[in-house]
Parts: structure tokens; C-alpha cells; sequence
């Protein structure tokens, strides 16, 4: 099982400031040093709730491609909602070729609706939006030419030029039915978060989606499965903070909470550190040390 972190983005990843970006570059740097696998940037316009600031993800996963070397880079998630899909394509394949073949592409349909109004995006028909922006952004990445007049977007005899150097992974933050659906028809990976041990909820999200891999008739071995994973390190956390339902014990607690998951054959599990520090990735890093013995 492959371990991967989210950076530092907002301003609650501090805590209490936003991180700068030589700040998140250490936190990339470490954790390739330290041996992790994939680094994962955010795509929010506002951070909330309550609404925060936070940094582009697009930039600085672009930022990120040219001071790492190996680490896979992806989103959690991009919205597909807040650029053109077209658009998303060319920068997917730009970003992939600066990170010498790296990236996965996270796609999600969206959720928070005070980020759509505060910057203009209409909040309807979110999982159809989805729907057309998956058939346009798949064939692209393909190599394909696409057209298509659809409710939403429209391309015509569309081609990214350069063509992408290797078929880009992507990935699909889905729940629900027909996201679902999409998910194993167009994707090469999948996304559930957050959670800290594995509950009845991450069991029920699993099931679902054997469901539907086999609604579509899809051999399950060739959907890489990813789950998100909060860890709360008490020593970097203020007073009044609580952890919710965060793995929050001791670095073999840690352990044993990484090979629980790793037991329901997931594939990444991708860690959310509250709070983003070089501290916490040690202390992730000597989990995974703990598991190797």
C-alpha cells in the first residue's frame, strides 16, 4: 500500500496562518525525503466551513512538479465545475510533462456552494456538469479528437496539441449512485476521505463501489482504490482543538491504524496531518518504519 500526504494550503494548516510557499515546499521536499509516495494538493476557491484562505491548487501543484522528483502529484479533488474541461485537459497534460510523467488527475464534482457564489459558478446539476466534463477530459488525455454539444459544454474537433506523453491516471472522488456509475466507466482510480479508523461507513462505501464496478461489468483489480485518512498529532495542536474522529493515539496506534487499512486491500491511503508540520510527517514516517519490523 502506497502512503501519500495532503500539503499545506490553508490557513488552518498552519495553524492559524497561511503557509507560504518556500513553507510548503519544505513540507513537499521532506516528505519525499522521508520516503512517502504521492503529495496531494486541494482545488477550493475558500477554505471552509468557516470560510479561510487558501492557495490555489493548481499552482502550486505546477510549483510542486518542478522542485520535487519522484513523488506522484494529484488533487483532492479538482472541481470540474471551476474550469473548462477542455481547459483542464491542456493543463493536466502541461503539468503532467513538467513533472517528467507524475500526475494523477483528481476529479470531483464539487460540493461547497458559498466558494460557486462568492466567485460566479452556477451550483445546478453538479453530478450532469460531471458527466459531460468526464467525456470530454477522458478522450483528450486519450489522444483523441472530441466533439461533443452537450447541456453544459461544447467542443468541436477539440485536440491537445502537444499530446500527452502516457495516458494520464484519473481519479474520481465519488459517493452515490451515478457517481459511482461514472467512476467505473471513466476512471483509472478512486477517491473516499475522510476517516480516521476504518468504520461501517468506509466498509458501505467500499461495498457500493464493487457494486457498481460490477454493474458496469468491470473487472474490480483495475480500479486503484484510495481512502483518505485524518491523523491528529496531539504535540502540534493548541488547546481547545479536538480531533473528531481523527487517528489521534500513539505513532504504533498510528501503525496499527495504517496496516487496519491496508487489511481491506486499499491501495493509497492518503493522510490529512492536523497539523501540516515537518513534526507530524516524522511521526509518519516512524509509523511506517514500525510497520517494516
Amino acid at each position: 500500500m502506497r502512503i501519500g500526504v495532503v500539503v499545506p494550503m490553508a490557513t488552518s494548516d498552519g495553524p492559524g496562518r497561511m503557509p507560504t510557499w518556500p513553507q510548503v515546499r519544505t513540507f513537499g521536499q521532506h516528505a519525499e525525503a522521508v520516503g512517502l509516495h504521492s503529495l496531494w494538493v486541494c482545488d477550493h476557491l475558500l477554505s471552509g466551513p468557516p470560510d479561510e484562505g487558501i492557495h490555489e491548487g493548481w499552482t502550486i501543484l505546477a510549483a510542486l512538479a518542478s522542485s520535487t522528483s519522484h513523488l506522484e502529484l494529484g488533487q483532492l479533488v479538482t472541481c470540474t465545475s471551476f474550469r473548462h474541461p477542455a481547459l483542464l485537459a491542456k493543463m493536466a497534460t502541461t503539468a503532467d510533462a513538467v513533472s517528467g510523467g507524475r500526475l494523477i488527475l483528481g476529479l470531483g464534482a464539487g460540493w461547497y456552494d458559498p466558494e460557486y457564489e462568492a466567485f460566479g459558478y452556477p451550483t445546478d446539476h453538479r453530478v450532469g456538469r460531471f458527466e459531460e466534463a468526464i467525456a470530454i477530459i477522458g478522450p483528450l488525455l486519450g489522444g483523441e479528437r472530441v466533439t461533443l454539444a452537450g447541456s453544459y459544454y461544447q467542443v468541436r474537433d477539440a485536440v491537445l496539441r502537444p499530446s500527452p506523453d502516457r495516458p494520464i491516471p484519473i481519479l474520481v472522488a465519488a459517493k452515490g449512485r451515478h457517481m459511482l456509475r461514472l467512476t467505473a466507466r471513466h476512471a483509472d482510480a478512486w477517491n473516499t476521505a475522510w476517516f480516521g479508523l476504518p468504520d461501517d461507513l468506509l466498509h458501505r462505501r467500499l461495498a457500493e463501489l464493487n457494486a457498481a464496478l460490477e454493474a458496469e461489468g468491470r473487472d474490480p483489480a483495475t480500479l486503484r482504490r484510495t481512502v483518505g485518512m485524518e491523523v491528529w498529532d496531539p504535540a502540534t495542536t493548541g488547546p481547545g482543538e479536538e480531533p473528531g474522529g481523527a487517528v489521534d493515539g500513539s505513532v504504533d496506534q498510528l501503525a496499527w491504524a495504517i496496516d487496519a487499512h491496508e487489511r481491506l486491500g486499499v491501495d493509497d491511503l492518503i493522510v490529512q496531518l492536523a497539523h501540516k508540520t515537518l513534526r507530524s510527517l516524522d511521526r509518519l514516517a516512524e509509523a511506517l518504519e514500525l510497520r517494516a519490523h
